[in-house]
């Protein structure tokens, strides 16, 4: 194939393909070693749905990029479906986090030794909670609340989105409300996790709990943000349709798909770190057995 005879559309979307493979290429690494090291089906369970959602992501907004002349239902669905997936992956984020901690709150388990720490909540939480409280039961589950909550919003916003969307009744001012729900809601989810990692920071320590909750918040916020910033732009008229070989009413849709195909080949090599499975493997208690000799 001669890339010289190949116009903008063509070489983004071969660009845009190739992203994909990578992705898909990595991510299959990181999850045939995870079930060829099935040691722990609770957790790697968890850590399979959340690897996954790099490759969803890519695979989705491909097909968007392919199909650039879609519907606005047709690229609401789109997002929808990434969308929900992600309301899936932190509500199993949660769960790994827990099982780490032998945390069960169905069963009331909370290991004495983690009662009683204080929460430092931050503005604007301070509004509807005390700035100090101590860890209990109760307020493991008010964090468990705070991030369900999200998993129940986004899928019923989806379907009220595109319901309105194909009766033909879907004004700015709703397209904003919607906006608003979802973009307070998940900043409350994340918030929660935030708050659990803090408080659990020192147990949490030897699962590389930081690493694995950014990789879910750098796909999350970075593609809500880049979206709401495309949006200004189009609104602006510095992203033009003379510049790209799109009508101006595809741009911004087909920016955000390239855009998010290839920054999820980024996210699907950090993953590789956040959830090696060195854990199941038994490479880290090697190491740790090897260091401890040297020492």
């Amino acid at each position: 194939m001669d890339l010289t005879t190949l116009n903008r559309g063509q070489l983004t979307l071969l660009g845009s393909a190739a992203s994909v493979m990578l992705t898909m290429h990595f991510t299959v690494q990181l999850l045939s070693q995870h079930l060829f090291y099935w040691k722990n089906p609770k957790e790697q369970k968890a850590i399979i749905v959340i690897i996954l959602m790099a490759p969803i992501y890519a695979i989705v907004s491909f097909v968007g990029l392919v199909d650039f002349r879609g519907s606005k239902p047709f690229f609401m669905y789109l997002d929808s479906v990434k969308e929900c997936y992600e309301a899936l992956v932190i509500a199993k984020f949660l769960a790994l986090m827990y099982s780490y901690l032998k945390i069960s709150i169905s069963k009331n388990i909370v290991p004495d030794e983690i009662k009683g720490r204080e929460i430092h909540h931050s503005f604007p939480m301070t509004l509807f909670q005390p700035h100090t409280v101590r860890l209990n039961h109760q307020n493991l589950k008010l964090l468990k609340y705070w991030t369900w909550q999200f998993v129940i919003i986004r899928p019923i916003c989806s379907v009220l989105m595109i319901t309105l969307q194909i009766l033909g009744t879907y004004p700015s001012w709703v397209s904003w409300t919607f906006t608003i729900i979802l973009n307070v809601s998940v900043s409350l989810a994340l918030y929660s996790l935030v708050i659990f990692y803090h408080v659990f920071a020192k147990e949490l320590e030897p699962h590389k709990p930081l690493a694995k909750f950014l990789c879910i918040k750098g796909i999350v916020f970075f593609c809500f943000w880049q979206g709401i910033v495309l949006d200004g732009l189009v609104a602006l008229g510095i992203i033009k349709s003379h510049h790209f070989w799109l009508d101006v009413e595809h741009i911004e849709e087909a920016i955000q798909n390239v855009l998010v195909c290839a920054e999820m080949v980024v996210f699907s090599v950090l993953q590789q770190y956040a959830y090696n499975v060195a854990p199941y493997s038994g490479e880290a208690d090697m190491k740790m057995k090897s260091s401890k000799k040297n020492e």
